[in-house]
């Protein structure tokens, strides 16, 4: 159902229209914030890392203890609608996260901490989909619609901008926040809101919440006997499942490789070592560094290393993890990287759980590939470059027969396997 430009806003939500398609016309190259964080460890590889060593702070002095008994005075005595005390503390922490100055730091509620620990564990109670945030827009876009899943069956398309999620407008608000009001009980309804390019007016879909299997791994033996495996995003049942994955191809007969990791926007840092471990040499996976120098390794043994022809598919949202599987490939020349450069995010968070079940998450090292290279904010360029062809950018999912990337990849793959 269309929902008419004028029945949420007039003259200025179609100026607000313009001004989200003029922010992705500038910032969606560099977008991606996904739902899956990416650990190392409890650690969460993502956003951009400060300048320089700042100065302790002191949020307990007595001028602002002070200062925050004035407003609290003000706020009992003046303010004209109900007090929520529960949401004014809650900001307050809020506030002081949002005070350092990276769009990567966050405080989360008890629910909004445990919606992000379902976001790993396997499934959800939710609509099936994976969306994104613009760091300099704060625009929040479906990056992908889960085949099968409420959110394809009412109608929601990858690019799609999400405009509202109920009756809360998302544009800037924290990603996990959006992600928690788009989940909630089985079998009930969400209305959501997105802007779609082509379309004059806002539409207006309503979709049914069911439990969502977390499926991360696909898997199919190709012509030539080539395999193909696609990892969505790094959960903790990706390791098993794509190890699962690598044995039965193995066992088909398969004489080479792909590994798609195309809109894979990251996951837990123990999944993608734990693959690469099946993958690599024995050596250096990945390294990181926090603001002292200290330095913390994963490395891979020499129990399995892969041998055969392979190429790994990337593009401008393969983030984080994605980037550290990509990193290491490329590093120790064991396969082909093909498509566009990755998104470029070469730092570490850390989520610091609080003793009242909320939590902080905070930046704090940077992360390197096996050859020391820092790849945040610059990305990780393809051996052979090649982008989507245009006319499969929207379609939920791209028959494998016409995805110009991937044939690519799989001539790559034939000329060594000859």
């Amino acid at each position: 159902m269309r929902q008419p430009l004028s029945a949420v806003g007039d003259e200025e939500d179609m100026d607000e229209k313009k001004q989200l398609w003029k922010g992705i016309a500038i910032g969606f190259a560099v977008t991606v914030i996904v739902i899956q964080a990416v650990m190392f460890g409890n650690k969460i590889l993502t956003g951009a890392f400060g300048k320089g060593k700042p100065e302790k702070v002191n949020l307990t002095n007595q001028e602002i203890q002070e200062k925050l008994t004035e407003i609290e005075a003000l706020m009992n005595n003046y303010f004209l609608d109900e007090l929520d005390e529960e949401q004014i503390e809650t900001w307050l922490y809020k506030g002081a996260v949002a005070g350092l100055g990276d769009p990567y730091a966050a405080y989360y509620t008890e629910e909004e901490y445990q919606s992000l620990r379902d976001s790993t564990n396997g499934s959800y109670c939710g609509i099936g989909v994976e969306i994104s945030q613009n760091i300099n827009t704060g625009i929040v876009t479906v990056a992908r619609v889960f085949e099968d899943g409420p959110a394809m069956e009412a109608g929601l398309q990858p690019g799609d901008i999400l405009y509202k999620v109920g009756d809360m407008e998302v544009t800037g608000v924290d990603l996990t926040m959006v992600v928690s009001q788009i989940k909630g009980e089985e079998n009930t309804q969400v209305t959501i809101s997105v802007v779609r390019e082509g379309e004059e007016d806002y539409l207006e879909l309503q979709v049914e919440r069911r439990t969502i299997e977390i499926r991360t791994v696909s898997s199919a033996m190709l012509e030539d006997r080539i395999g193909y495996i696609s990892i969505t995003s790094f959960d903790d049942v990706t390791t098993d499942q794509f190890i699962k994955a690598l044995d039965e191809l193995e066992a088909q007969g398969m004489d080479g490789l792909i590994v798609d990791l195309r809109d894979n926007g990251g996951g837990l840092v123990s999944s993608v070592c734990a693959i690469l471990d099946r993958l690599l040499p024995e050596g250096l996976i990945v390294y990181t560094e926090d603001k002292y120098g200290n330095r913390e390794e994963e490395h891979s043994d020499a129990e399995h290393y892969f041998d055969k022809p392979l190429a790994v598919l990337v593009n401008g949202n393969s983030a984080s993890a994605s980037e550290i599987f990509a990193g290491a490939i490329k590093d120790y020349g064991i396969g082909t990287l093909v498509g566009t450069k990755t998104y470029g995010k070469g730092i570490v968070q850390k989520i610091y759980p609080l003793q009242d079940g909320t939590a902080v998450k905070l930046t704090v090292s940077k992360y390197y590939t096996p050859k020391g290279n820092n790849i945040h904010e610059i990305g990780i360029e393809p051996d052979v470059e090649i982008d989507l062809e245009e006319s499969l950018k929207k379609e939920a999912v791209v028959p494998l027969e016409k995805d110009n990337q991937l044939q690519k990849a799989k001539e790559l793959v034939l000329e060594k396997m000859e």
